[in-house]
């Protein structure tokens, strides 16, 4: 019997992700867009999936 995937499967092998990070990745996105050119109240509410697909198009927001 061996020692293959099946047996190791632990978080050890493949991190999980944890909320710090998630909220560090999500502050650099925000401050991204703030220096694209776009208003940073409006920057504050919206979503991460917002956030996301602005970053896509930022070129589209800084024109």
């Amino acid at each position: 019997m061996g020692t293959g995937r099946t047996l190791n499967k632990a978080p050890k092998t493949r991190p999980k992700k944890s909320p710090l990070e998630r909220r560090r990745r999500e502050k650099v996105q925000r401050a991204r867009l703030v220096a694209a050119g776009m208003d940073s109240e409006c920057v504050r509410k919206m979503t991460t999936k917002d956030l996301r697909e602005n970053l896509m198009r930022i070129a589209r927001i800084s024109a």
